[in-house]
């Protein structure tokens, strides 16, 4: 299979969404084997973006696993981090869906002022409760 392609977009939605996974995947001593490649077929067939971590490996020989699974997947490569590589690959019956932009809650847009509805009035702290303490 040949190795997915991304926009840059695509990508850093894909990063953001990936900050909360854990490695569903771990790589030991025997590398790239089989086994592996078939853990992480499933993954992705049921999850769609994994991540893997690798044992402990020399720089060059990360950047050459990370291209190999994701060729031998039909993946994308999304992120490498040290020892830890994210993949993406769409589920299989499933249609691809545009990234939505990414809004914090309490950001609004420049100009535009919430309605009335959706503002609240500041919030008077009490006291109560408090023990005040006798000056000395």
């Amino acid at each position: 299979m040949a190795e997915l392609s991304l926009a840059p977009d695509q990508c850093l939605a894909l990063r953001a969404r990936s900050h909360l996974l854990d490695p569903v995947v771990l790589l030991g001593a025997a590398g790239l084997s089989e086994a592996v490649f078939k853990e992480i077929d499933r993954a992705l067939n049921s999850h769609g973006l994994v991540k893997v971590r690798a044992g402990r490996t020399e720089r060059a020989d990360r950047d050459e696993i990370f291209r190999t699974m994701a060729a031998q997947l039909g993946a994308a490569r999304v992120q490498a981090i040290g020892n830890t590589f994210v993949l993406f690959r769409p589920i299989p019956g499933t249609v691809p869906q545009q990234p939505a932009a990414a809004k914090h809650p309490g950001a609004a847009s420049k100009g535009a002022a919430k309605p009335a509805a959706e503002r609240s009035a500041p919030r008077m702290r009490s006291n109560a409760g408090t023990k005040r303490r006798a000056p000395r």
